[in-house]
């Protein structure tokens, strides 16, 4: 495969830098990128026409087959490329991570022995970035999972309106992103990004001006890599000139992708942006999209605000469920000023039942997960909106003490009858029961299972029929669960947790 720009003749490659130059401050890795390609991520949409459909796989398809992912490896290296030295740049508003108590206090002790041992923490704080960003996680909408490429202006502005009208802004969802290919596909002659002429006329700064109108915050994307996902120019090399250009149109959020990273290990391709997005002097929320292919939790914290810790969602009700999975293996690494990031929501766009989607919305809250929907807000069905305005879910999701939910109990058959719970402030405790089996079941369990105290009572809050169940619960509980649905409660005990 040919990438465009980048010659296989030259032993260091860095389009529109003096080579020279950089061989001498660079040392080096190779990079094989025959070996490194995978399906492209356009896919037609069920909300799409065949028409529409056909038309954004053709453009997907235009040209050449480099209009796919570069997800590159070690193992597979042949061309020379440059490594890049992280600078360190005099801090402004990044304050890099202290270690001890004053990070880990950051997460309020839980109250008893119980809760301590079943919701560990102890890897929060190790890492985390201090930026005064992200201490709930972000809300918002982000234009890929519908739109993909087929973006304008004009779906952003009228996006932004829509949040607003429909109220999901005064819900928390203040983040209006554009994801990929609002860029024009080369750089101007200052070798500057230049927003698409065609689908961005007006340019980033009247857009970011337009929503910030609106009360609301304008994310962008680029890429850690030579190009971005669908092959604009990307921003390895160009992190000091595109963070001051982000920073100067008002950018307030930059999602930042991972394809055609040249080979380069994560942990040397995104800390440059960080201290380049520092040295701006605005707050940028820095949310890193690496796919959690090198374990992002064990690193990214020191990094950036969000990470992703799975491959892309697809808007099936297996790849939700198995990214949740995957994503339930770092709750331990994620905290107020840095969460794991599963992937935008699917909400709304019709790959799933509405108790699916429920559940999806359910267990995303539950895990502190980005809430970021993915779906047209402008003809959002009824139903939708039900799911995406639910307050008292969406509480969860943004509880101050800041401790992702995880899997507790499997049962039955293959595991599909599922206990997930969290703790919240007020000494209360997030419970969901997920059905993941094929037919209606009963889901129980004990309070000792999740970390309460069984010889007390507590009250019990359903927060999608928004009504309180029981004064006294004691002991056990359960209830039935309908075909991929989910139920979602709130323990508050009758008086103090009693120590365990």
């Amino acid at each position: 495969m040919k990438i465009p720009i980048i010659s296989s003749k030259m032993a260091v490659v860095v389009p529109g830098t003096d080579n020279a130059r950089v061989s001498q401050r660079y040392s080096f890795a190779t990079y094989d990128p025959a070996a490194q390609a995978s399906p492209a991520r356009l896919l037609p949409h069920p909300h799409r026409t065949a028409e529409q459909s056909a038309e954004r796989l053709r453009i997907a398809e235009e040209g050449s087959s480099v209009r796919q992912k570069h997800r590159a490896t070690e193992a597979n290296q042949k061309m020379a490329v440059p490594l890049r030295l992280s600078p360190r740049l005099p801090p402004f508003l990044v304050l890099l991570p202290q270690p001890g108590a004053a990070a880990a206090a950051r997460i309020a002790p839980l109250p008893t022995a119980a809760l301590r041992r079943l919701y560990d923490t102890s890897n929060y704080g190790r890492l985390q970035l201090n930026n005064g960003l992200a201490l709930v996680p972000q809300m918002g909408w982000n234009s890929w999972n519908f739109f993909a490429c087929d973006i304008n202006e004009t779906v952003i502005r009228e996006t932004a309106d829509a949040l607003v009208s429909t109220g999901l802004a005064d819900l928390g969802y203040n983040y209006v992103n554009i994801d990929d290919c609002w860029s024009y596909v080369k750089r101007g002659d200052k070798d500057q990004l230049l927003p698409d002429p065609k689908t961005f006329p007006s340019g980033v700064k009247s857009l970011a001006d337009y929503v910030h109108g609106k009360g609301l915050k304008l994310g962008i994307y680029s890429d850690a890599g030579a190009f971005t996902c669908q092959v604009r120019p990307g921003s390895l090399y160009h992190e000091s000139d595109d963070a001051a250009l982000f920073a100067s149109w008002g950018v307030d959020y930059l999602k930042y992708d991972n394809c055609y990273n040249l080979g380069i290990k994560p942990t040397e391709r995104y800390p440059p942006m960080r201290d380049a997005l520092n040295s701006t002097g605005r707050k940028i929320f820095y949310s890193l999209c690496e796919w959690g292919q090198d374990d992002p939790a064990l690193w990214a914290g020191k990094v950036g605000n969000s990470w992703r810790t799975t491959d892309d969602i697809e808007d099936t009700w297996k790849s939700m469920t198995d990214i949740a999975d995957k994503n339930n293996k770092w709750a331990s690494y994620a905290g107020p000023g840095g969460w794991n990031d599963p992937d935008m929501l699917e909400v709304g766009n019709g790959g799933m039942t509405f108790a699916e989607y429920r559940a999806h919305f359910s267990i995303w809250a539950l895990m502190k997960a980005p809430l970021l929907i993915g779906c047209d807000v402008r003809n959002m069905t009824s139903e939708t909106k039900e799911i995406l305005s639910n307050k008292e879910v969406i509480q969860v999701n943004q509880d101050s003490l800041g401790v992702q939910g995880r899997k507790f109990l499997s049962q039955g058959d293959g595991g599909c009858r599922e206990v997930w719970a969290g703790p919240l402030s007020g000494k209360r405790l997030a419970v969901t029961l997920w059905n993941r089996c094929s037919e209606t079941v009963n889901i129980t369990m004990t309070l000792a299972d999740v970390g309460l105290d069984g010889s007390s009572a507590y009250s019990v809050r359903d927060l999608w029929k928004h009504e309180t169940l029981s004064l006294n619960a004691v002991g056990t509980f359960g209830a039935q669960v309908d075909v991929h649905d989910i139920k979602m409660y709130i323990f508050t005990p009758d008086v103090s947790f009693s120590a365990i």
